[in-house]
């Protein structure tokens, strides 16, 4: 990313913290023995992906820190029928992108909560960034929604 201050430009990434928020639902063993509850299965969720993250690199993205010390909360949702309890596991992410458009595929998750940009204080867009953002955005999103379509579609 190009950044200006007065005539010098310089180029530095983007620094940003993202939370993340992993949903565990109760599984229940075979049996009387192994079921676990929704907050050990949160925790588990959360395990996977932090070593997916860490070991499956995004193109243009560095992970810098991972930080998984907030604890598991437990929300009761409203599924119409009736009143059902989940628990999230939240890990909070700092990276280091080189563009915004390389952000886009953490952005687009549902487990997505919360960013903050750390650096740079400003940003100004071209047009021509700002339709290639956009752009990628929707290609993105077009890609959920099939393969969503194709989950449900079984």
């Amino acid at each position: 990313m190009k950044i200006r201050i007065g005539d010098e430009v310089l180029t530095e990434h983007i620094r940003v913290r993202i939370r993340l928020d992993y949903r565990g639902e109760a599984r229940s063993g075979r049996f009387f023995f192994g079921g676990k509850t929704k907050e050990e299965m949160a925790e588990v969720m959360r395990e996977e992906q932090v070593n997916l993250l860490r070991n499956v690199p995004l193109q243009g993205v560095v992970l810098e820190d991972v930080d998984l010390s907030l604890d598991i909360y437990t929300v009761t949702e409203d599924n119409g029928r009736k009143l059902q309890q989940s628990a999230f596991a939240p890990i909070v992410l700092t990276l280091r992108a080189e563009n915004i458009e390389d952000l886009l595929p953490l952005l687009l998750k549902p487990e997505f909560r919360k960013i903050e940009f750390l650096s740079p204080e400003s940003v100004n867009i071209h047009r021509l960034d700002l339709e290639r953002i956009l752009y990628r955005f929707s290609q993105s999103f077009q890609q959920e929604l099939k393969a969503l379509e194709q989950k449900y579609a079984r």
